[in-house]
């Protein structure tokens, strides 16, 4: 079983930047395939990033392509979410996700992930 803790949300003015952390204990996330979602009210929850167990292989929704970094330390079973550039529209609660595998094609697919943490907000004032 693993359990995933993010952090790192808050208030940010436009064009600014964020790091959103998540953390894992249970488990160390050096085999798991890892991905980043969110969900802005009344919208369904979307795919941001994804990244590999080995961190290799790097995958963005193009509405954050350029502005949005995923990297992982497997030695602290922390994955990252580095945000610049933000804007109103990345308002959101983001959610880690983790799934048992080292990559998964899939991965846009919040299905396809087998552990959830519980969120963190991001809201982005104009």
């Amino acid at each position: 079983q693993v359990q995933l803790v993010e952090s790192g949300g808050g208030l940010v003015q436009a064009g600014g930047s964020l790091r959103l952390s998540c953390a894992a204990s249970g488990r160390t996330l050096s085999s798991y395939a890892m991905g980043w979602f969110r969900q802005a009210p009344g919208k369904e929850r979307e795919f941001v990033a994804a990244l590999s167990a080995s961190g290799a292989i790097t995958k963005y929704a193009d509405s954050v392509k350029g502005r949005f970094t995923i990297s992982r330390d497997n030695s602290k079973s922390t994955v990252y979410l580095s945000m610049n550039s933000l804007n109103p529209d990345d308002t959101a609660v983001y959610y880690c996700a983790a799934a048992s595998r080292t990559w998964i094609t899939s991965y846009g697919n919040n299905r396809a992930y087998d552990y959830w943490g519980q969120g963190t907000q991001v809201t982005v004032s104009s």
